[in-house]
């Protein structure tokens, strides 16, 4: 498996926009902090969330493949196991299915990213005190982060999670790169 350093090195080497950087560096966040909560290896979890999109660039314009170009980017570079969630991450363009607890916890921590984000970029103290409670209310307001997926972060339940807890999970992650992330005041 390679070293962070090369991930992030292999990440940008194509020229993502600076919000695909962030997007990644959030999901490898709450990728360890569910790691940590259901006893993983944070490490392989950390990396296939800091690389789930580094296709996103090749493949913004064809959708099925994003995911799939992925697999020849990353290579052998990580198991099958994390490549595999790579690619069901987009299953309703890739046709493969989540089947493990990693492939889900994937899905819906690298949604989630999304809601964090956009609250913490309309509250005066951003990130800090953050609470799943107002993001939950956040979630019933369509137009509030209209892109993000609201039944993928559902999904937590299906590892689960019930949606508080995801919630805290997520912001507790994050939090700690809030200033890499863009979300301090």
């Amino acid at each position: 498996m390679l070293p962070r350093a090369e991930a992030l090195d292999l990440l940008r080497s194509h020229n993502p926009e600076p919000h695909l950087v962030q997007h990644a560096l959030a999901t490898e966040a709450v990728m360890r902090g569910l790691a940590a909560r259901f006893g993983q290896d944070a490490e392989l979890w950390g990396l296939t969330g800091l690389l789930h999109d580094i296709d996103y660039p090749l493949t913004k314009d064809t959708p099925e493949h994003h995911g799939l170009v992925a697999v020849d980017l990353i290579g052998d570079r990580l198991p099958p196991e994390a490549v595999q969630a790579i690619v069901a991450h987009n299953s309703e363009c890739t046709g493969r299915e989540p089947a493990s607890l990693f492939d889900r916890a994937l899905r819906c921590g690298e949604s989630v990213t999304g809601l964090v984000s956009a609250a913490a970029l309309v509250r005066p103290t951003g990130m800090d005190g953050m609470q799943a409670s107002s993001l939950k209310k956040k979630m019933k307001d369509k137009a509030f982060a209209a892109s993000v997926s609201r039944e993928r972060i559902r999904e937590c339940e299906a590892i689960g999670l019930e949606l508080g807890e995801f919630l805290t999970i997520a912001i507790e992650a994050m939090t700690p790169a809030a200033a890499v992330l863009g979300l301090t005041r």
